[in-house]
């Protein structure tokens, strides 16, 4: 049984981070692990997607809409753009973050409203919270990608946090290493 999960945000937020690190969980839990990442205009704050399939035998690396088990999400706009790649089943996690897009921004387009009661009324399985404020509270912004796996983490109860926790050790420079830790555990509460 193949699991899909896509991490997507704006660039800049720590999407890479996250990709890596869950296939370094998954790799060590012997899965076979596929990740793809789509890039985007990622530098200058568009839309970033990794998609990540791991089971006993993945063959590729693509997810397909209605396929995804997660969407993690790091911004609420990125989480309603790729909402449709959910399966009816899926879960998506969403920082309630709102990062404005060039065309909100120049004033061509207004940022929705209700994102998260718009997705929810479509039928998704929402657990939307304040991560930033999480990653805040740990010691820094740039965090909030480690707060989301906290998150994402509760998911897979199979998976000790111990592993979770190495994954962290392998994957963040050790000067970050306390700060990334903190801002996990705050996820993952």
């Amino acid at each position: 049984m193949v699991k899909n999960i896509m991490i997507v945000g704006v660039g800049g937020q720590g999407t890479l981070l996250a990709s890596k690190l869950l296939g370094w969980v998954l790799v060590n839990q012997g899965y076979d692990v596929k990740v793809s990442e789509v890039h985007g205009m990622s530098q200058r704050g568009g839309s970033v997607v990794t998609y990540v399939r791991f089971g006993e035998k993945v063959y590729s690396p693509v997810i397909d809409k209605g396929e995804a088990d997660v969407i993690l999400s790091f911004e609420k706009l990125e989480a309603a753009r790729w909402l449709e790649y959910l399966k009816p089943s899926g879960k998506i996690i969403v920082n309630t973050q709102e990062m404005e897009p060039m065309p909100v921004i120049t004033g061509n387009a207004v940022y929705p409203e209700n994102l998260i009661e718009k997705m929810k009324a479509c039928g998704a399985d929402v657990d939307a919270q304040d991560f930033l404020s999480l990653a805040e509270k740990a010691g820094s912004s740039k965090a909030v990608n480690i707060a989301l796996m906290g998150r994402l983490s509760k998911l897979f109860p199979e998976i000790k946090e111990e592993v979770w926790q190495e994954a962290l050790k392998a994957n963040v420079p050790s000067k970050f290493l306390e700060l990334n830790q903190k801002a996990f555990e705050l996820g993952r509460a």
